[in-house]
């Protein structure tokens, strides 16, 4: 069974930064996409960041291109979101995921596996 475990968010002032990291097991994590997802109190979770299994695709929702970047060590099945310029809203709980499609879209249901998430706090 594929587990992922999400670690790295905290409480930061607007224009800080912060590293997310999403560590897989069970199988290797270059069997997998990976994509970041985040969820703000009273709205749906919302597409962050994906990468493809080598490493060398990545796309990102408009809210965050130029401040954030996913990233991959496969050798180490861990998965990364730097988050730079940070934003109060930016403030919501931050989850990996990982999907087993070829290319998946930037929907939430073509994603298999799913981390507890981690909560990340933007301060102004």
């Amino acid at each position: 069974q594929v587990q992922l475990v999400d670690t790295g968010g905290g409480l930061v002032q607007a224009g800080g930064s912060l590293r997310l990291s999403c560590a897989v097991s069970g199988r290797t994590s270059s069997a997998y996409y990976m994509g970041w997802f985040r969820q703000a109190p009273g709205n749906e979770r919302e597409f962050v960041a994906a990468i493809d299994r080598r490493g060398r695709s990545t796309n990102y929702a408009d809210s965050v291109k130029g401040r954030f970047t996913i990233s991959r060590d496969n050798a180490r099945n861990t998965v990364y979101l730097q988050m730079n310029s940070l934003k109060p809203e930016d403030t919501a709980v931050y989850s990996c995921a990982a999907s087993m499609l070829v290319r998946p879209g930037n929907g939430k249901s073509d994603y298999n596996y799913w981390g507890q998430g981690t909560q990340v706090t933007v301060s102004s």
